[in-house]
């Protein structure tokens, strides 16, 4: 089967809406399943209950970008914590390109953890 027509690749069926618009079938929540599989190796917790990851945008071209940050500028993991959170986005099937952006506005803090993530640091309110 010929992929190329009028010079473009068509696009895949899983792409194609009922109305022959393209449409990625991924969704933010699969973006944050598979981010949630990338540990903070400094506190054992993934990047998703520590408050890390801002947003998710998938578009329909099944292009994803990523919005994170870290807990701190100065993190010695940034480039490596960055490259794991593309390389698992990157297993989601139909997924095309992976681009993570590390903001740092708004700040991170404790308070933006889950509930259980802030007691294993002794950060919980009493």
């Amino acid at each position: 089967m010929n992929l190329i027509e009028f010079g473009r690749l068509k696009p895949t069926l899983r792409q194609i809406s009922k109305k022959g618009k393209n449409m990625c079938s991924i969704t933010k929540e699969q973006v944050f399943e598979a981010v949630s599989t990338v540990i903070d190796p400094e506190v054992g917790f993934n990047l998703v209950e520590m408050g890390l990851i801002y947003d998710a945008i998938v578009e329909d071209s099944c292009n994803v970008v990523v919005v994170m940050t870290l807990s701190t500028r100065g993190c010695p993991l940034h480039q490596m914590i960055k490259q794991w959170v593309q390389q698992a986005v990157e297993k989601l099937d139909g997924v095309g390109v992976v681009e993570v952006d590390v903001v740092w506005e708004p700040a991170w803090n404790i308070s933006m953890a889950d509930a259980h993530v802030q007691e294993k640091l002794g950060m919980g309110m009493p």
